[in-house]
């Protein structure tokens, strides 16, 4: 069982007990490598562009920079809430002329003051809200470090399916190129009997489907550098300059590791377990709202009709108060009532969030493993159709066979070599989702330079 340490209340003082998640047990992932994730997780794939990308994108990115300054206005939240433990200290001074003077003893009404407050945090009141903010401003840190994770695999899914679209450009051109030579050469042949117009009309749809598809690709590639540009910080009528080249060959299988270790590991899981806290430490306030308070208060106060006896005589009180709850009309207790089921919502979603990162791991790995299979069936698909279209081909030219069936295979070979760059991509983009779901927080430049 997953455990984390929560509060329950007996009288007035706070004890501390085990609270267990509801995950029945932890089950090893189903399959595991041997390499080591690093920090940064896409330089497992060895690209230099892909690392000046990533960078470029965790300085830049707007919407990461904004949960940035959603942790720093978390800490300044804390901060905040953490001023109650002090007194709290005002100097007042006034100087006023009363008309007309017969009704008042001069006409000038000179004070100088101090005020000072203090409330004794007794039960823990205060430094339960301290607390809470805390475990928000963490929630917060966690979230911006998530926010980078995402960020940085946004950026390697959309990098390698701008690649897998410029080579399936570069592979239907050359397709194009192909299938004009094709035309020329049965259009030289047509007089000999061997070629029907049929046949010719035939291989003119084929050419004018693989330009479609020049079509389609390039559009989906100006897509995709709009996309990249808008994740770099950047407006998407600038010249993407990055050097294209082809996909790359999967890194090791990492280590997928204990579930445990994964638990303590992402920054989304951390997120919850701090929200929970957070919202333990909210259930902690509104049980000590119900006890009385006590604070102190210190008043110096200084008054004269003119400035030569300004400084003469000083008046002070000082006093002690106490403020208990009594009648509020159930009020206190709902609040309390409320806190406590923010407090078990938070714990389910911490439970939920759990299992999702569990999934996200398991789900990578079947991928992965079934898609490698997939990629040695269409690569003999595509061996054997590259043979029957040999094949087919020797055997029309030796008037065997007619060329509808050379049509069909030189199709079907074509769209195969398509096929498979786009699940070599698939391959690689799963590959980038279970490093999102391994991978831990990682210190940005925006962080270190704070």
């Amino acid at each position: 069982m997953l455990c984390g340490y929560l509060w329950y209340y007996t009288g007035c003082t706070p004890k501390i007990r085990n609270v267990d998640l509801p995950i029945d047990s932890l089950q090893n992932f189903s399959y595991s490598g041997d390499a080591n994730i690093p920090y940064e997780w896409w330089t497992s794939f060895e690209d230099p562009a892909l690392n000046m990308l990533v960078d470029s994108a965790l300085n830049n990115n707007f919407d990461l920079t904004t949960i940035w300054y959603q942790f720093r206005e978390a800490e300044a939240v804390v901060d905040q809430e953490s001023s109650f433990l002090w007194p709290e200290i005002e100097a007042a001074a006034q100087s006023a002329i009363n008309r007309p003077e017969p009704d008042f003893a001069g006409g000038e009404n000179l004070q100088l003051g101090l005020a000072a407050a203090y409330e004794i945090d007794l039960w823990g009141r205060i430094r339960s809200g301290i607390q809470a903010e805390k475990y928000r401003a963490q929630a917060s840190l966690a979230d911006y470090r998530t926010g980078a994770i995402s960020l940085s695999a946004e950026i390697a899914i959309t990098w390698y399916q701008l690649v897998a679209t410029v080579n399936q450009l570069s592979l239907v051109e050359q397709q194009i190129t192909t299938n004009e030579n094709i035309i020329r050469l049965i259009r030289a042949r047509f007089g000999t009997g061997l070629i029907s117009a049929v046949d010719i009309l035939r291989q003119m749809q084929l050419l004018e489907a693989t330009r479609d598809q020049k079509i389609l690709l390039e559009t989906n590639r100006g897509l995709l550098e709009n996309q990249l540009a808008v994740l770099l910080g950047r407006q998407p009528q600038l010249a993407f300059d990055a050097r294209i080249d082809s996909l790359p060959d999967l890194p090791p299988l990492p280590e997928s590791g204990l579930p445990l270790e994964l638990v303590r590991r992402r920054p989304d899981i951390q997120q919850a377990y701090h929200l929970l806290l957070a919202a333990d430490r909210d259930m902690a306030t509104a049980v000590t709202s119900r006890y009385p308070r006590i604070s102190l208060s210190f008043r110096l106060q200084q008054r004269s009709n003119d400035f030569s006896s300004l400084f003469q005589d000083w008046a002070y009180t000082i006093a002690g108060n106490l403020v208990a709850p009594l009648l509020y009309g159930g009020q206190l207790q709902a609040e309390v009532d409320r806190t406590e089921a923010v407090k078990y919502q938070r714990l389910y979603e911490y439970g939920q969030t759990v299992l999702i990162a569990f999934r996200e791991v398991e789900d990578a790995l079947v991928q992965e493993m079934k898609y490698l299979e997939r990629m040695d069936l269409l690569t003999r698909r595509l061996d054997l159709a590259t043979k029957t279209n040999d094949q087919l081909r020797l055997s029309f030219l030796n008037g065997l066979s007619n060329y509808l069936d050379v049509l069909v295979s030189l199709d079907q070979e074509q769209q195969l070599r398509r096929d498979l760059i786009a699940a070599k991509f698939v391959l690689v983009e799963n590959r980038i989702a279970l490093y999102r779901a391994l991978a831990g927080g990682f210190e940005t430049e925006i962080q270190a330079n704070q």
